[in-house]
């Protein structure tokens, strides 16, 4: 019989190990992976929304070959432990900052980490690196979503007015729809389906919570970037996010960019390794 392609089959990392430690809200799940005594200094990775550290299984695999690599899921989302409302950006780093405490008092994640994220979790890390700039080294970030004010105010009057599931499902199947356009229908060719649809199912499971981060995207105030005290990287496809994006570079005091222009979408399914690479040369030689 004829051999599968490649591309269709579904990646696996048995280098990762999934666990749990603890927040305001709970149990915060994560994803680890490399070696525990690694002599490089750690990396966290926070997530897009609605995702969870799910997205990231390729990137965590291809960064743990030299170091130990954390992915929370966000509080609310993947296997994490909901607070009672959205809390904002601050608020999701605050949950953040007591799971670095918590596992360090485990002896599990100790001394200074660096930071990496997309899309959501460029605010998140942002964030993140102004409450403990005690704990945070350097930051890289991937799609900065600093729409115009006018943009930013209809989606977050979205955000705080989507629908509530109603019994014919209506509002949750439209959802659903649109997800998959998104995710599957409209993915890079190079991912395989079998994968889209794992990435789409991800991103399904928080239907109640869809919007909870969003509120925070929406509502945060981009200013902020300027307390960013620490080096940071943009790190940019030319997706729909790029110009944005170096706008937003533009507001942190010490923040370099690098732009990878021939990738657009699904750069974690399509580019781990080179990405990977990208943030060694930031983390390790910058």
């Amino acid at each position: 019989p004829q051999e599968p392609e490649h591309s269709t089959a579904m990646p696996t990392y048995p280098s990762i190990t999934r666990a749990y430690t603890r927040c305001r809200h709970g149990q915060m799940h994560y994803r680890v992976a490399g070696p525990a005594d690694a002599a490089k200094v750690p990396v966290l990775l926070l997530h897009q929304n609605p995702s969870s550290g799910y997205e990231y299984e390729a990137l965590i695999d291809a960064l743990a070959s030299d170091r130990r690599v954390f992915a929370f899921d966000t509080p609310g989302y993947g296997m994490s432990d909901a607070p009672p409302s959205p809390p904002g950006m601050a608020g999701y780093a605050a949950a953040f900052s007591d799971a670095l405490d918590a596992l360090e008092a485990d002896g599990l994640l100790a001394g200074p980490i660096d930071l990496y994220g997309f899309h959501t979790g460029t605010l998140l890390c942002s964030e993140l690196a102004i409450a403990r700039p005690d704990r945070v080294r350097r930051l890289a970030l991937t799609g900065i979503p600093m729409f115009p004010a006018d943009v930013s105010a209809k989606k977050l009057d979205e955000a705080l007015n989507y629908p509530a599931p109603e019994e014919s499902g209506e509002s949750t199947l439209t959802l659903l729809r649109n997800l998959w356009n998104y995710v599957v229908t409209s993915r890079d060719p190079a991912v395989p389906l079998q994968k889209a649809v794992f990435n789409f199912a991800d991103k399904a499971r928080v239907l109640d919570r869809f919007t909870w981060a969003y509120q925070g995207v929406w509502s945060w105030d981009y200013s902020r970037l300027g307390l960013v005290a620490q080096p940071a990287l943009l790190l940019q496809p030319a997706e729909d996010l790029l110009e944005m994006s170096k706008a937003a570079a533009a507001l942190m005091p010490h923040c370099s960019i690098v732009e990878m222009l021939d990738l657009d979408r699904d750069i974690f399914d399509v580019a781990p390794e080179r990405i990977a690479n990208e943030l060694r040369c930031f983390f390790d030689h910058a």
